[in-house]
């Protein structure tokens, strides 16, 4: 049958609407040879309409990937279908590929199947959009994930491994976290101009761990030469990318020349360094590479990667400065607790404090022995409430306080009475709880006074322990006063034991029964008191989600 066979037998208005369409469209024989393009899809392959006939698609527009064989299934059932093609046609273009989109039909005369038509529009534009708007759904994603997944802590080393661990494999090859020193730090002896950071983590995926390994392990510091790729990141505060560097380059880029040979070993080509910045200061680098088959970073790449640094590191910085406040904080406190006042003779005190941790911020536990003119020795332990370097230093105030009021012969009730409305008129107080005793060491009698804190335990010589029943009042700094007291015997060989509430609370049950697993306690028979303590510590709270503080009192047989 002559090629144009199926044109010369379609209505002259037919052949008038095709021509004038601005749709593209082909049709093509039982060889799947063109017997007829309209003008449109002559423009679109770029080559003339009898340039076409009697050829293949391949033959005219080599660069397509034609989906032969949706038009092979069309020919043979009859069932009309439509697919996506995709690659360059004659014209040239600057895409690295475009999108088709066609629908085709079998054609049949006299009921003899003579080919098949296709309609073809270009749909590059719709499917840039659409990758555009995928790639930006998964980038949500990604951060949505990271947000999760990176800084999960307050421990600085522990977010940089998050990170690290969240860039391999899917971003990198292998990838590194590397921190300027502390500010507080001793300057490190490096040669002029050398950058010196520390390499807080290190991920790689299996086959660069030895190559990942040979730059330089975690926790070990990392020179930069001057112009090396971090240097020019931290400097500038962009990203900087070397994708297929030359062995020269290359070498200026690493962090010391001597690391060329590790990266080309490696078969490392790409390198991504983007500084790590958080409140407009610079805290180090976020680097990754990749290697053998892996393709090059590209700017969207740097976008993703810039965006996870910029998260990560405000989760860097808070560690940075919770460790450091932390750290002066604790150290306050133990100051503060390390000399409590001396008893008098008849009376032996034990203490203990024991910091959170690294998950809360030290807290304002405190505790407090003062020997007064009358003979006998006021004993408390307290908590302000609330997290931070301020509650520490709150909880000076009051220790101090609490010292200053004691020192006359006062009731217990009188005393927390006396701190309440000192506390209360300032606005800077914070409400803290306390428990006071006056604790007679010739009759070994206690009256006990409480401000919102939790009852006293008496340990037996046996070991065995019981509460005491204090009515707490109000916190002090409320300015409600009114806290009761109440006596009772403390006999020879009998250990008063005082404690915050770190030493009992679990969030997850009620406060009975974090004080009866208190009671259930089965401590070391005739006990000192420094025996005593470890016991309870071991037995109630191996390890605290608050701080922990604890005094016990015992008279000297």
């Amino acid at each position: 049958m002559p090629h144009d066979h199926v044109w010369r037998a379609l209505p002259s208005p037919v052949r008038e609407l095709l021509e004038g369409t601005p749709g593209a469209v082909g049709v093509l024989d039982t060889d799947l040879r063109y017997v007829y393009v309209n003008t449109a899809l002559a423009r679109l392959n770029g080559a003339p309409a009898a340039d076409h006939i009697g050829r293949t698609i391949a033959e005219v527009v080599p660069g397509i990937d034609a989906r032969l064989d949706v038009l092979r299934a069309v020919l043979a059932d009859g069932v009309p279908r439509e697919t996506t093609s995709s690659g360059q046609t004659r014209v040239p273009s600057p895409l690295a590929r475009r999108y088709f989109h066609g629908a085709y039909h079998r054609l049949e005369v006299d009921g003899t199947v003579v080919g098949i038509a296709g309609i073809v529009l270009e749909v590059t534009a719709s499917r840039q959009q659409q990758n555009e708007l995928e790639r930006a759904r998964e980038r949500l994603a990604m951060l949505d994930s990271a947000s999760t997944r990176i800084g999960t802590t307050l421990d600085m080393d522990t977010t940089c491994v998050e990170l690290a661990r969240f860039l391999v494999p899917e971003l990198g090859d292998a990838a590194s976290v590397d921190v300027l020193p502390p500010e507080e730090a001793p300057a490190a002896h490096t040669l002029p101009g050398v950058l010196r950071l520390l390499r807080a983590s290190l991920v790689s995926v299996p086959e660069l761990e030895e190559t990942a390994a040979a730059l330089g392990k975690a926790g070990e510091h990392i020179d930069h030469q001057p112009g090396s790729a971090a240097r020019r990141a931290l400097e500038s505060g962009r990203p900087v990318i070397e994708n297929m560097p030359a062995d020269d380059r290359l070498g200026r880029a690493a962090a010391h020349p001597d690391r060329l040979a590790a990266l080309r070993r490696g078969g490392v080509h790409s390198g991504l360094v983007v500084p790590l910045l958080a409140r407009g200061r610079a805290l180090g680098t976020v680097t990754l590479i990749r290697a053998g088959s892996s393709p090059v970073f590209t700017p969207e790449d740097t976008v993703v990667v810039a965006d996870l640094a910029l998260r990560a590191a405000v989760s860097i910085d808070n560690a940075r400065r919770f460790t450091r406040e932390h750290g002066i904080a604790l150290d306050l406190q133990r100051a503060l607790l390390a000399e409590p006042g001396a008893p008098h003779p008849g009376l032996e005190v034990a203490f203990r404090y024991r910091p959170a941790g690294a998950s809360a911020l030290v807290g304002g536990d405190f505790y407090e022995t003062v020997a007064r003119p009358d003979g006998s020795t006021l004993l408390a332990i307290g908590d302000v409430m609330g997290h931070s370097l301020e509650a520490a230093v709150e909880m000076s105030h009051y220790q101090a306080m609490l010292r200053m009021v004691a020192a006359g012969n006062l009731s217990p009730g009188r005393v927390l009475d006396r701190m309440d409305r000192l506390t209360a008129p300032l606005a800077t107080g914070r409400p803290a709880t306390c428990l006071a005793v006056v604790m007679s060491p010739r009759t070994g009698t206690c009256t006990f006074a409480s401000a919102g804190h939790l009852p006293p335990a008496l340990v037996s010589p046996d070991g065995t322990v019981r509460l005491l029943s204090v009515e707490p009042g109000p916190p002090l700094a409320t300015g409600f006063g009114g806290f009761p007291e109440v006596t009772a015997q403390c006999p020879p060989g009998h250990h008063l034991l005082l404690y915050t509430d770190g030493l009992v609370e679990r969030r997850d049950e009620a406060i009975d029964a974090s004080l009866a697993r208190l009671t259930h306690l089965r401590l070391p028979p005739h006990a000192g008191g420094e025996q005593l303590l470890d016991a309870v510590l071991t037995g109630l709270s191996p390890t605290a989600d608050d701080d922990v503080a604890l005094l016990t009192a015992t008279l000297r047989d």
